[in-house]
């Protein structure tokens, strides 16, 4: 039986993407949620559709909690088919009260790189050949290279060759941002921006590496949800589009078909193929501005 794992997925994007993926999956959905209470009514509102995930309970920032699903999935399906890391955090885009900024940094960072890093480092052994991986990142990314120095975004673009590297770049802004200094060491100061553009560097590594070590048809990539960059969720305050158009571009990489020739190691905006770092936001599918984040 093929196995599908969406992390963050009680509502929300996450809540979109395994409800796509339950109509057009051949195999089991797990709807993941740190809060297990919500995680399982998550389960009965899909249950009402006719559609029949299953949970389990996933904290991405616990590595015991990430070990326990891993456990489960071995001992239960012996392999993993597809992977959405859509776990996030923001305070930018909701109108919650942010802690203060060293703080803000630390959380965010911490939930929405190295988390993710440490699930993909948990979970990465157990893919089949054929496996999807989607790294859901954002075009803050974009936004928040061109808020680096060049100094900073030079090393982003010449400099990233390992997970490791990625690791100290992220490292690195979280210690600036301590002492409330990012901007002075060249670093953009919006966290979520930053975080995802480690997310966007550490997938096309990924690839890389699944690609050098011979897996068979393993295939990563990461996403903005296109649809002009904004889902109506909590996260954003309820602006933007349905969760169910802004999980299309998660669903198409998930679902890309086997031997495909790609897109491999990209980062995709309405199923299209950018360069997130060039990225001319103003020619993109849906008409995004820079206003929108202001």
């Amino acid at each position: 039986m093929k196995v599908a794992v969406v992390t963050g997925a009680n509502k929300g994007l996450g809540f979109g993407i395994v409800r796509g993926l339950c109509k057009r999956f051949d195999g089991d959905v797990i709807l993941t949620a740190r809060n297990e209470s919500r995680g399982k009514e998550a389960i009965q509102t899909l249950e009402k559709e006719g559609l029949h995930p299953k949970f389990h309970q996933l904290d991405i920032t616990d590595h015991d909690s990430i070990v326990r699903l891993r456990d489960y999935l071995q001992n239960t399906y012996q392999g993993l088919d597809v992977l959405v890391n859509n776990a996030a955090i923001a305070y930018q885009f909701n109108g919650s009260v942010a802690p203060p900024y060293p703080e803000e940094v630390r959380e965010v960072c911490h939930t929405n790189y190295f988390s993710v890093v440490d699930v993909c480092q948990v979970l990465f052994p157990l893919l089949r050949p054929h496996a999807r991986v989607c790294n859901v990142s954002s075009v803050s990314c974009h936004e928040s290279f061109y808020g680096c120095s060049t100094v900073v975004q030079n090393r982003i673009k010449n400099a990233m060759h390992t997970i490791e590297d990625v690791n100290q770049l992220i490292r690195d802004f979280v210690e600036a941002a301590q002492k409330d200094q990012a901007e002075k060491f060249g670093f953009d100061r919006f966290p979520y921006g930053m975080s995802k553009v480690g997310i966007s560097l550490m997938s096309a590594i990924q690839q890389k590496t699944f690609d050098q070590t011979g897996a068979e048809d393993i295939i990563v990539n990461c996403c903005d949800v296109g649809a002009g960059g904004w889902v109506a969720t909590d996260m954003t305050n309820h602006y933007g589009v349905s969760v169910d158009k802004g999980a299309l571009n998660p669903l198409f990489c998930a679902l890309l078909p086997p031997n495909v020739d790609g897109p491999k190691g990209k980062f995709l905006y309405d199923e299209e193929e950018y360069d997130w770092w060039n990225l001319d936001l103003t020619q993109v599918p849906g008409g995004f501005t820079e206003t929108q984040y202001q």
